[in-house]
């Protein structure tokens, strides 16, 4: 079986940070992708438009991550601004999982190319390795997310939320 890699880059214009998903977008990487979220938003960034168009496939850890982004993010982080996050050609398999677990209306999504006139320089986010700790945590995080968004996922997830508190109650020293 082949492994597909993950790559994000980013690439921002005066207004808004472009995030292109490459490969898998996994719980291994939401982290990641929240770090940089957070640091474009600190930095004034309130636009996202998320390239999805080479993303082969997204986990629910991922787009639950997405989901307290655009959900509770501003509240956690102490900033007024609301952020918008927009998905840019996301594929079928990715809008039924958006469809399926209730959370597109979240979302616009656009199916064309990127806005920008030109191609934008982007840079690869660092993704550092995060902890074991923060991975629970993140995953524990992103299904607490989709279950509060819609109910109907709560038999899909109660009992990963429940393994996953667990797991961190666990870690604790």
């Amino acid at each position: 079986m082949t492994q597909v890699s993950t790559n994000i880059s980013v690439a921002v214009t005066e207004q808004t940070a472009f995030i292109k998903v490459t490969g898998r977008a996994g719980f291994s990487r939401s982290i990641c992708f929240k770090t940089l979220v957070k640091e474009l938003n600190d930095r004034g960034y309130s636009n996202f438009v998320l390239d999805l168009g080479e993303c082969a496939t997204m986990d629910s850890t991922f787009l639950g991550s997405l989901v307290g982004i655009v959900s509770s993010f501003p509240q956690r982080h102490q900033t007024s601004t609301k952020i918008c996050l927009q998905l840019l050609n996301p594929s079928q398999r990715i809008q039924d999982l958006l469809e399926n677990l209730g959370v597109d209306h979240l979302f616009p999504i656009r199916q064309d190319a990127p806005p920008a006139a030109q191609p934008l320089p982007s840079e690869p986010a660092d993704p550092g390795t995060p902890s074991k700790k923060q991975v629970s945590k993140a995953c524990l995080e992103a299904h607490q997310h989709l279950m509060a968004v819609n109910p109907e996922n709560i038999p899909r997830f109660k009992d990963v939320v429940e393994f996953l508190a667990e797991d961190l109650k666990k870690q604790q020293p």
